[in-house]
């Protein structure tokens, strides 16, 4: 069994910053795909950040030149540096991982709040 715990979340004002962190932890052969969603009250969960083996990223239009996503493979985690938040980008976080274990398996996180108000 594998479990995603997620840490980082919080309350922080416009133009603050936050990092959220993610690690796997459980019977983990290798992890191909890693994501960061967000799901915002009343919308539908949306893919904020990814990155796969070799290091390759992809960003949301809205999160491009200020979020940073990034990885330790050594300690199966993924990072999510957030810098100059916004109101709108305050939603849950969850992390998303593609795990082979031997099988290959789709997880989530618990889900972390993150609030962008003065």
């Amino acid at each position: 069994q594998v479990q995603l715990v997620e840490s980082g979340g919080g309350l922080v004002q416009p133009g603050g910053s936050l990092r959220l962190s993610c690690a796997a932890s459980g019977s983990i052969f290798s992890i191909y795909y890693m994501g960061w969603y967000r799901q915002a009250p009343g919308k539908q969960r949306e893919l904020v950040a990814s990155i796969i083996g070799g290091g390759l990223t992809n960003y949301a239009d809205s999160v491009k030149g200020r979020f940073t996503i990034s990885r330790d493979n050594s300690k199966n985690t993924v990072y999510l540096q957030m810098n100059s938040l916004k109101p709108e980008d305050t939603a849950v976080y969850y992390c998303n991982m593609h795990v082979t274990s031997p099988q290959s398996r789709n997880y989530w996180g618990q889900g972390t709040q993150v609030t962008v108000a003065s």
